[in-house]
């Protein structure tokens, strides 16, 4: 399902393959308030509930309604988008006290309905309650508890410096809203597509319209054969089968290790998914499905590839009627293959293997620029070549995931998986326009800056602009170095 959300703020557009947060457009219901936009809270696809919240002068608590399957035109989203826009141009939403009321609307929101929103992403994605907490709820709430301790901060003016030809002067950088947003978001929290891209920035471009995108890409981990090998398996498990059965942006698409080490990783692997999954992934509860007959079969003609089927070593089991597909990896597979070619997004694990671990820069280089790169290896000389040698939206080294719990680092793509980013105080900084304000009394206004220009005002001017005191100096003396 691809949702349509327009929130209270003007001049950007958002595409996000992370937007778990993101709120979508759905059937309004009758209310008291003029200009109150209904909007909804996606769950996943296809939605079967969905959580409602009011954005208006009220700052309504969120409500539950069944969301009616309802065509959305374009006379719909621009008699929306006017209405939005003036309830933008009233002031209302731009107060702290404003805002704060929203952030906590949705906290209460995700709050009460824990066990609606579990639920549903059970029965759209088989998605673990455990899972279910940690990427949707608890990450949902930190976000919300942050900005409500950190908006007033961040609304702050910046003080900045003024220079001499301005004397005497102050400055301020001020964040000011910028109005009403179109965020296009996904069923997992998702598109993986930089096509997408390319239509919607296509589309803002005849508007002069800026965008955020996030659109994935294929994310590589490398592994060293120095590491902690099980702790490593476990790391990459959960980068892999426990983040939607690999249905994530930001999930392990493939592997790079050395042919003399592949033998042992993979054995290792094989080990770690029977651990975690039993002798019959198909059967756990502890793995979600593929989201729908589309991508299950996507996913299969990845598999049954001419290039790639017999390359399988783990797994391979399937059910289209379950959707379910089990952790599965592929060694060797070609370089020109679809595995190989395209964001998996799915439980497939292809592992590339090189002579040098050294090799894997180049091999990650030679492919667009990823949104994530991992790194395991107990090498500092490695460690330090790659951070500076892969260019990647993010990067963990030991580790996978993680990075996006980290609300101080910014989470976006670069080249081909996207642009822009967001996350705690970038995703106030994606939402503002930083603008520039200078502060003048009406003394210190200087005969130079005006005419007639004579010699002697240039000399003063070149020092004024030159920022030289003992310039300044020589030339209100009627002196200069030449």
């Amino acid at each position: 399902m691809r949702s349509l959300c327009v929130e209270p703020f003007q001049n950007l557009s958002v595409v996000d393959t992370g937007a778990r947060r993101a709120f979508t457009h759905c059937s309004p219901w009758k209310t008291n308030h003029e200009h109150e936009a209904v909007l909804s809270f996606p769950l996943s696809s296809p939605i079967r509930k969905s959580l409602c919240i009011c954005l208006s002068s009220s700052a309504n608590l969120p409500v539950m309604m069944e969301e009616k399957k309802q065509t959305f035109d374009a006379n719909e989203a621009a008699l929306l988008v006017k209405k939005l826009n003036e309830s933008f141009r009233t002031g209302k939403t731009k107060s702290y006290e404003w805002r704060v009321s929203q952030l906590k609307g949705i906290e209460k929101m995700v709050v009460e309905r824990e066990k609606d929103i579990c639920e549903a992403l059970y029965k759209d994605l088989s998605k673990p309650e455990y899972e279910a907490f940690v990427s949707e709820i608890a990450m949902v709430k930190s976000s919300c508890e942050e900005a409500l301790n950190e908006l007033k901060q961040w609304m702050k003016p910046e003080k900045a410096k003024t220079s001499m030809a301005t004397y005497p002067s102050s400055a301020e950088i001020v964040s000011e809203p910028l109005g009403a947003v179109l965020v296009i978001s996904t069923w997992n929290y998702p598109f993986w597509s930089p096509r997408v891209g390319r239509i919607v920035m296509t589309a803002a471009a005849k508007h002069l319209t800026p965008v955020v995108l996030e659109l994935g890409g294929k994310c590589p981990a490398v592994i060293d054969s120095d590491v902690d090998l099980q702790v490593t398996v476990r790391r990459i498990i959960a980068g892999k089968w426990q983040l939607n059965n690999g249905q994530a942006c930001i999930s392990v698409d493939y592997i790079i290790t050395t042919k003399e080490f592949a033998p042992k990783l993979i054995d290792a692997l094989r080990k770690g998914i029977e651990e975690f999954f039993g002798t019959d992934p198909m059967e756990s509860k502890d793995i979600s499905c593929i989201v729908s007959s589309n991508h299950f079969s996507r996913l299969e003609s990845l598999m049954d590839d001419y290039k790639v089927y017999n390359k399988i070593v783990v797994g391979g089991q399937r059910n289209q009627k379950k959707l379910k597909i089990a952790p599965t990896i592929f060694l060797d597979v070609p370089g020109d293959s679809q595995l190989m070619q395209e964001e998996i997004f799915g439980p497939l694990l292809p592992i590339i293997t090189v002579e040098n671990v050294k090799d894997s820069i180049d091999l990650i280089n030679s492919k667009p620029k990823p949104l994530t790169a991992y790194l395991f290896t107990n090498n500092e000389k490695l460690k330090n070549n790659f951070v500076q040698s892969v260019s990647s939206g993010g990067m963990v080294i030991n580790d996978t995931v993680l990075h996006v719990t980290v609300s101080s680092l910014p989470f976006g793509g670069v080249g081909e998986s996207g642009m822009g980013s967001y996350h705690g105080k970038f995703s106030f900084d994606a939402f503002s326009h930083k603008k520039a304000v200078l502060y003048r009394s009406f003394s210190g206004d200087a005969s130079v800056r005006y005419p007639p220009y004579t010699p002697e005002k240039q000399k003063l001017i070149r020092a004024v602009m030159n920022g030289g005191i003992f310039d300044i100096i020589l030339a209100l003396m009627g002196w200069s170095r030449d």
